[in-house]
């Protein structure tokens, strides 16, 4: 395999020695991934999800793959997801061992491919297997892999490799169109996986300019007029990439918008998400390199300290500016920094949805880029310093080691809903989030003590989230105490008076308690916010049908 540029300092290796080195990385991830085959469906692959999802679990038919094509489900577009969970569920039913191992699979892929891409780019070799193989054995990757609904996450992070991989011989073979066409197709199935993939335009950009050197600092210096024009046609070739994008983001934000899960700036007021997302950058640049204390929720808190948002922001423009005026000597210092500050942009909660402040998951691709920085810097410091290669090579395998037993601790903490569960509140504080998930697993294990202590811890962090409110409302009226679950109900109503859901469990509960007419007022008020709903004029009915048989004039 041979690098795009003859001029670039490489080192040659062997076919021979290239297939170890994958075999390699493949036995080790399969090695420290298997036990998630032993594993259960996490609480939140239920729902639209995957596990009580009937297009998903009817495999693939003709109205199936309609419906991956045109459903906003789960508050995304992502088909080509939907159809990977619908193959599955064809081939193996819903038994979570071939679904985990799926996601498995699919990362260790994507893995070799990331070596193989940058092997192709850079031609070196062990550069190369350091950024893939932390790539797979990092524990912040734990959450988009073995949490089975993250599927989108290896779907779309395999296309994307496999995008920047066949742009690498489109420009390596002369911009032969065919591989331009072949390359927008795997951008096209990336961005279909999930759509977090609209900045991977700007990344090809980037290796534009290292290691593919289509655009050189000396042009720019000698001759600025000609540089300038170099730079617009190299964005002119990419704008069927970033058309693509824009479409994307429309369907996303309109999914995510009719789904109901982007917060108002209301709820989320707009200087809380800029200090969440400066904060954040340097919050996920501490767990890339101190990986421990990893959750699978974390609540954004009502305000940020003054000085936290303040370094956050001058780290980040200091360290910017110091990539750029480095970046001449350095280029990998701006590829890889830019990387993950770019493609961490669709998700760092600017457009905030959720309640979450940040996710592990939300590193699986962004993550790379630091590692490029540390596998390229790593190697000219280790130069600067005249490290034996054998000094600089135990480093990196301490460092992989590391990841690895980590990672192994951390998908063991997965083993079921409530283990992981139970392990964030131990490395988190006051994660109303995390009770709420747990009295949730509790109540469809029918534990309805234990679901209602959680349901309670929760709403003494948050009382004012008309889900928690209302989730305690349930298994108040599960255990017959309807008093109770009037009580939370109305308290939800009270945060989220336009919620028809609530409106119905109200309803159910007034009905219970034969207050017919107050029954009746909210299931009225249900349809009037949602007209159509099935639940709603069914229980409107049987409450009329009681009213009438009751004596009521059954208006």
């Amino acid at each position: 395999m041979r690098p795009i540029k003859d001029d670039l300092t490489v080192t040659k290796h062997t076919t021979l020695t290239i297939t170890a080195v994958c075999l390699f990385l493949i036995a080790v991830t399969l090695a420290v991934y298997y036990q998630t085959g032993n594993h259960t469906f996490f609480i939140l692959d239920a729902n639209d999800h995957v596990t009580e999802n009937g297009y998903v679990e009817g495999g693939v038919t003709a109205e199936n793959i309609v419906w991956a094509f045109t459903s906003v489900a789960a508050f995304n577009w992502h088909p080509v997801t939907w159809l990977s969970h619908m193959t599955v569920a064809e081939l193996y039913g819903m038994e979570p061992r071939a679904h985990h191992l799926t996601n498995v699979i699919i990362h260790t892929v994507s893995s070799v491919f990331l070596l193989l891409l940058f092997l192709r780019l850079t031609g070196m070799l062990w550069q190369s297997l350091f950024v893939a193989a932390l790539f797979a054995l990092h524990p912040l990757h734990v959450e988009s892999v073995v949490w089975v609904a993250e599927r989108k996450d290896v779907l779309s992070a395999l296309f994307c490799f496999l995008t920047l991989y066949s742009y690498t011989e489109y420009v390596a073979k002369n911009l032969k169109p065919t591989l331009y066409i072949i390359t927008l197709f795997f951008f096209i199935l990336g961005l279909m996986s999930k759509s977090m993939l609209v900045t991977l335009p700007i990344i090809m950009l980037l290796i534009d300019y290292w290691p593919l050197g289509r655009y050189r600092h000396e042009e720019r210096e000698r001759y600025p007029l000609q540089s300038f024009r170099q730079g617009l046609l190299l964005v002119k070739e990419k704008i069927p990439f970033f058309a693509c994008s824009l479409a994307t983001g429309i369907i996303t934000l309109y999914a995510q918008h009719k789904g109901g899960a982007t917060k108002s700036f209301d709820l989320v007021p707009f200087t809380l998400r800029i200090e969440n997302a400066l904060t954040a950058y340097l919050k996920y640049i501490f767990k890339i390199l101190w990986p421990l204390d990893l959750g699978v929720l974390y609540p954004i808190p009502s305000s940020f300290p003054f000085w936290q948002v303040i370094s956050s922001l001058i780290f980040l423009l200091s360290a910017s500016a110091a990539v750029l005026y480095f970046g001449h000597r350095f280029p990998y210092l701006a590829v890889g920094w830019f990387w993950f500050i770019i493609t961490l942009l669709p998700v760092i909660g600017i457009i905030q949805v959720g309640s979450q402040a940040m996710a592990d998951r939300y590193t699986y691709i962004p993550a790379v880029g630091l590692f490029i920085v540390a596998a390229w810097g790593g190697a000219d410091l280790a130069r600067v310093l005249r490290c034996q290669k054998r000094v600089v090579a135990l480093i990196a395998g301490v460092i992989i080691a590391g990841s690895a037993a980590l990672t192994w601790r951390q998908i063991g903490y997965w083993q079921d809903s409530i283990s992981i569960l139970r392990h964030t509140l131990q490395v988190t504080s006051n994660n109303y989030l995390v009770h709420d998930l747990l009295g949730l697993t509790y109540a469809k294990k029918g534990d309805l003590d234990s679901a209602l202590e959680e349901y309670r811890k929760a709403v003494l962090i948050n009382s004012g989230d008309a889900t928690v409110r209302s989730n305690l409302g349930i298994v108040f009226s599960a255990k017959g105490d309807l008093d109770s679950a009037i009580r939370e109900f109305q308290a939800a109503l009270r945060i989220k008076p336009n919620d028809a859901r609530i409106h119905i469990l109200l309803g159910d509960a007034l009905t219970e308690k034969e207050d017919l007419d107050a029954a009746i007022q909210e299931y009225r008020e249900a349809l009037r916010i949602s007209p159509h709903n099935s639940d709603a004029e069914g229980n409107l009915r049987i409450a009329l049908a009681k009213k009438s048989s009751h004596g009521g004039d059954g208006r």
